[in-house]
C-alpha cells in the first residue's frame, strides 16, 4: 500500500477495528489476561532491550518484528523466530493488525508517531520509547488519541517506574526542604558527534538497510553513515539532541515530584561552532554539541518553578552545602530542588534521593513512605505496561502524563533552535565580520493550552514540524 493511501485509509477504517479478546482471535491464541500479542517496531539497540525485558513477563507473545536495517534484528528474531519479519510497518498493519492487541515503538524519534499513530487509532495499546514524538503536535495528538480510546499507553522513560521519584516527592511534601523555586537538571549528553556541517558525501546504501523507509517522514536526501545506526540523535530531522534523548529521564523527577505541567517560558543558550578565524559555522542541520535552557513552569501547588536544563558537558552551580570530596548526582546527570529550608539531590533516573548537607540524612528520618510503588521498580517499566494491559492497573508514564512532559522537553528544544537561527545582515555574506543577526534569542512565551509561540512566529514552524510527500500526518 502506498503511504498516502495508508494515512488516507487509517481514519476510514479505525473505526472498523477494535480490541477484540484474543480467544475469538484463533486457535492459536489464549485469553488476554494471560498474553498480550504485540506488534514490535523497531527491534535493535534499545527496542533489542525492551522486547528482552517484556518477554521476560512471560505474558507477552509478538506477533510481528518490524525493522528496516536487516543489521539490527538477530537478537529479537532468536527470542522470537516465529514473528514475522517485516521492514514496512504498513505491511503489519494490513496483514496483522486483527491479530495483536499492542504496538511496541522503539525506532528513531521521527517515525515515532508516523508508526504508532495507525495503530493507536485503530485502538491498539502503545508502549513508544522516549522521547515520545519528534515535535510537540506529535505529542499532544497521541496524547488525545490514547485518552480518546482508552488505552494502555507507556512511555519508555524507566525512572518513571522507580522509587526514586515517589521518594523524592514524600521528601519535598513532608516540608523538609520548604516550598520549592528552583530545580537544575543535567546530562553528559550528548555521547555522539554534534554541531556538525550537514554531510555532503553521498554513499553507498547497505543492502541490508530500506533508506527510503528509515527516512520516513524526513527530507530524501543521500545516504551517510554519519547518521547511522546511533548518531541520527545529534540531527534535527531525526533526533532531539541531548535534551531530547535524556529530559523525559531526568526532568521526569521534577515533573512527577511538582506536577509541573506545561512550561510558560523557555530561552536557551548554546555553544557557537567555529569554520574558521572569526568566521562563525552556520550548522543549522545539527544539535549544538552543548546548551543551557532555561524553562519556567507556573503549578496551582508550588507557584512559580524555575527549571534550568544543562548538557554537553556543562554543569549547574555547586550548592555550598556540597562538602569537599562529594558530587551532585552521578556520572551522567541528575537534579538539585532548592527549596527555602534546604536541598534535595537525585542522580539520573530519580534514583539516590538525599538532602544537602548530606550529615542530615543522618539526623533527620525519612517520611513514612505512602506513595505506591511499581512492582519490579526501575526494572519494572515494561512489566507494568504489560500488567496495564492485561489487568487494567494504571501505568507509571502513560501518556497523559508523559505526552506533557514530552513537550517540556521539546519546547526546550524550541528554545535551541531559536538560539540556533540566523540571518544575514543586509549587505553581508559569509564569511564577513559580523554577519548575523539573531532573531530568536529570546524568551520564548508559550500559551501551553493553545500550543503557540505568542512572541515569536518562527518558532511555531518547529511545533508542527515539516513532513515528506505522502507522510503527512492525517
Amino acid at each position: 500500500m502506498q503511504r498516502r493511501k495508508f494515512i488516507k485509509n487509517v481514519a476510514a477504517t479505525s473505526a472498523v477495528f477494535s480490541i477484540v479478546p484474543s480467544f475469538v482471535m484463533g486457535k492459536t491464541h489464549v485469553p488476554p489476561s494471560d498474553t498480550l500479542y504485540v506488534g514490535a517496531f523497531g527491534i535493535g539497540g534499545r527496542g533489542a532491550g525492551v522486547i528482552s525485558e517484556l518477554t521476560k513477563t512471560n505474558r507477552v507473545k509478538f506477533v510481528s518484528l518490524c525493522d528496516v536495517d536487516d543489521r539490527q534484528v538477530k537478537q529479537s528474531q532468536a527470542l522470537h523466530p516465529k514473528a514475522k519479519r517485516y521492514k514496512d510497518f504498513r505491511k503489519v498493519y494490513d496483514n496483522h493488525l486483527n491479530d495483536m492487541d499492542a504496538i511496541m515503538v522503539a525506532t528513531p524519534d521521527h517515525t515515532h508517531a508516523a508508526i504508532a499513530l495507525p495503530f493507536m487509532r485503530a485502538k491498539k495499546h502503545a508502549y513508544v520509547e522516549k522521547p515520545l514524538t519528534h515535535n510537540i503536535n506529535e505529542a499532544r495528538i497521541m496524547t488525545q488519541v490514547a485518552k480518546e480510546h482508552g488505552l494502555v499507553t507507556q512511555m519508555g522513560n524507566q525512572g518513571a517506574s522507580s522509587d526514586g521519584s515517589r521518594v523524592a516527592r514524600e521528601w519535598v511534601e513532608s516540608g523538609i526542604i520548604g516550598d520549592v523555586y528552583k530545580v537544575d537538571c543535567w546530562t553528559n549528553r550528548p555521547v555522539w558527534p554534534q554541531g556538525l556541517p550537514k554531510p555532503s558525501e553521498k554513499q553507498r546504501v547497505p543492502k541490508e538497510l530500506d533508506w527510503d523507509l528509515w527516512l520516513g517522514p524526513a527530507a530524501m536526501r543521500d545516504y551517510n553513515e554519519a547518521y547511522l545506526p546511533f548518531k541520527w540523535r545529534g540531527w534535527w530531522d531525526f533526533g532531539t539532541g541531548a535534551l531530547g534523548d535524556m529530559g523525559c529521564h531526568i526532568m521526569e523527577t521534577p515533573f512527577s515530584v511538582l506536577d509541573l505541567g506545561y512550561p510558560t517560558e523557555a530561552e536557551a543558550s548554546c555553544t557557537t561552532g567555529w569554520i574558521g578565524d572569526f568566521k562563525e559555522a552556520n550548522y543549522s542541520d545539527s544539535c549544538p554539541p552543548s546548551s543551557i535552557v532555561r524553562l519556567k513552569f507556573n503549578t496551582p501547588k508550588h507557584g512559580e518553578i524555575a527549571l534550568n536544563w544543562y548538557d554537553g558537558g556543562l554543569m549547574p552551580d555547586l550548592p555550598d552545602e556540597l562538602k569537599d570530596g562529594e558530587t551532585i548526582g552521578s556520572w551522567d546527570g541528575g537534579s538539585i530542588f532548592y527549596g527555602t529550608k534546604g536541598i534535595l539531590v537525585t542522580d539520573t533516573y530519580s534514583r539516590n534521593a538525599r538532602l544537602l548537607p548530606s550529615n542530615l540524612m543522618n539526623m533527620i528520618s525519612a517520611p513514612e513512605p505512602y506513595l505506591e510503588r511499581i512492582d519490579g521498580g526501575f526494572n519494572g517499566h515494561q512489566k507494568n505496561w504489560v500488567d496495564g494491559c492485561l489487568n487494567g492497573i494504571k501505568t507509571s508514564s502513560d501518556f497523559t502524563k508523559s505526552g506533557p512532559l514530552t513537550e517540556a522537553v521539546l519546547m526546550g528544544n524550541l528554545a535551541i533552535k531559536a538560539y540556533q537561527y540566523k540571518v544575514l545582515k543586509e549587505g553581508k555574506k559569509v564569511g564577513d565580520w559580523d554577519p548575523y543577526d539573531y532573531p530568536g534569542r529570546r524568551k520564548i512565551l508559550w500559551d501551553g493550552a493553545n500550543m503557540k509561540v505568542t512572541n515569536y512566529e518562527k518558532a511555531n514552524e518547529w511545533v508542527k514540524g515539516t513532513y515528506r510527500k505522502g507522510w503527512e500526518l492525517s
